[in-house]
């Protein structure tokens, strides 16, 4: 992923240095485990930790690669080169080259899954802040992008939070789903390789035994994984673009926080754009790229092949790269965002009292009217505040069909807007806890 893009943290994960330290890792623990079981030698398992310390050398690798036109053999002849040969003999005994690279993938999108786990916390936080903030600020809700009933801006915040929760707990799911290891050597069946190996080297890396493993660890549960950073990335899309319908001009009843020195456009020095959830809802089409071709890699011949190996070496860094940074803009986007009560109440009376039309068409047939009665009366005072921007309320007094049937007492009381509020905390109790 282009740096742009990207938070050191996360990058420092798929960084070539780490993953040769994993590999590394697995293999050492092997070795521990192989001579503890009599296997090989107690001295030459000591010997391969001598590199503990050791910066193993990116450009010699690709060098040696170069020449045995693999990656695997030509780490472990660079490592050889450090332990020495004689040492190093035992190293990746009965083990396969499958056995390093999805262990270590594994290890990789755990520790990215724990990175990105962080990112959704401080995003709820966020979230649950705004959400206390603006619990009873009042906003028309819209519905087909058009006004329908009044609602909060808290409400705006709590579901984005409760659904942000639920990708929490996604996200949860897939780490635990993912943070498996497999050394099983050739074809998976522990022919050269005792399983207790695989055990020992699992529980030093923080991972659980695959419990069938093919030689290749199953990729149904990469999938997933990947399945679920891409719901996470649809629901920064979510938030994003109802943000940026609040900042348009003709609405503007909350924006992105515009910085002393910023700049909306070359052209125009009046602009203040949505650029970051814009950004947002670009990176979100990035991240849910990763998903299709994720879903590809689970049928592989025979049940073990390396034809998902190139897609995951982009898919696994440019996947959970973006989406960490998109995590982290959106929090900050939420953290300084602006919101323009005033603006929610001189929109939402743009046609005044319209949006109040179903209060009186339940109170029309609670009053005895038909319903097909009751509609037709609203409608027709409604179209009226359409097509002149009289007041609904004053129309609504105007009509004898309606006043026949409800007192000027009664209308006006369907005017109050705390009757949208009144289960507000009942909400938040759902949404928050009590």
């Amino acid at each position: 992923m282009i740096p742009r893009y990207s938070r050191p943290d996360m990058v420092a994960i798929w960084s070539p240095e780490t993953k040769f330290r994993i590999w590394y890792e697995i293999e050492a623990h092997a070795c521990d485990a192989m001579a503890k079981l009599g296997v090989i030698p107690r001295e030459n398992a000591e010997a391969v930790w001598k590199a503990k310390d050791v910066e193993f050398d990116v450009a010699r690798i690709d060098e040696i690669e170069a020449v045995t036109k693999h990656d695997v053999i030509a780490f472990l002849t660079h490592l050889a080169e450090h332990v020495g040969s004689e040492e190093a003999r035992f190293v990746h005994q009965g083990m396969t080259s499958s056995d390093v690279l999805d262990t270590c993938l594994n290890v990789q999108l755990t520790r990215a899954a724990d990175l990105l786990i962080a990112d959704l916390e401080g995003l709820l936080a966020a979230l649950k802040r705004r959400a206390i903030e603006h619990k009873n600020t009042i906003r028309i809700g819209r519905s087909h992008g058009i006004h329908a009933e009044p609602t909060t801006m808290g409400l705006t915040f709590a579901r984005f939070y409760a659904e942000m929760d639920r990708n929490l707990s996604r996200m949860r799911d897939a780490r635990a789903e993912i943070a498996t290891g497999a050394i099983s050597g050739a074809v998976g069946t522990f022919a050269n390789i005792d399983p207790r190996v695989e055990e020992h080297v699992c529980d030093q890396l923080g991972l659980v035994p695959e419990p069938i493993s093919t030689q290749v660890i199953p990729r149904d549960r990469h999938a997933a994984f990947f399945a679920t950073l891409g719901v996470i990335a649809s629901s920064i899309e979510n938030i994003a673009v109802e943000i940026r319908h609040m900042q348009r001009t003709e609405v503007l009843e909350g924006a992105e926080f515009f910085s002393m020195g910023q700049k909306g456009s070359s052209a125009m020095p009046h602009k203040k754009n949505p650029v970051l959830t814009e950004n947002l809802t670009g990176l979100a089409r990035m991240v849910r790229a990763a998903v299709i071709p994720a879903m590809e890699n689970v049928a592989l011949w025979h049940e073990r092949d390396i034809s998902h190996s190139s897609v995951e070496r982009m898919i696994g860094p440019d996947a959970t790269i973006t989406l960490d940074f998109a995590l982290a803009r959106l929090t900050g986007v939420i953290d300084k965002m602006l919101i323009f009560p005033e603006n929610m109440i001189e929109n939402m009376n743009k046609f005044p009292g319209l949006v109040m039309s179903q209060r009186v068409l339940l109170a029309l047939t609670q009053a005895g009217v038909s319903r097909e009665d009751a509609y037709a009366m609203v409608q027709r005072n409604a179209l009226k505040v359409w097509e002149h921007r009289t007041d609904f309320k004053e129309e609504l007094l105007a009509d004898a069909d309606v006043t026949a049937a409800l007192s000027p007492e009664e209308i006006e009381e369907k005017f109050d807007l705390g009757y949208h509020t009144k289960h507000v905390d009942t909400i938040f109790a759902r949404v928050f806890g009590e």
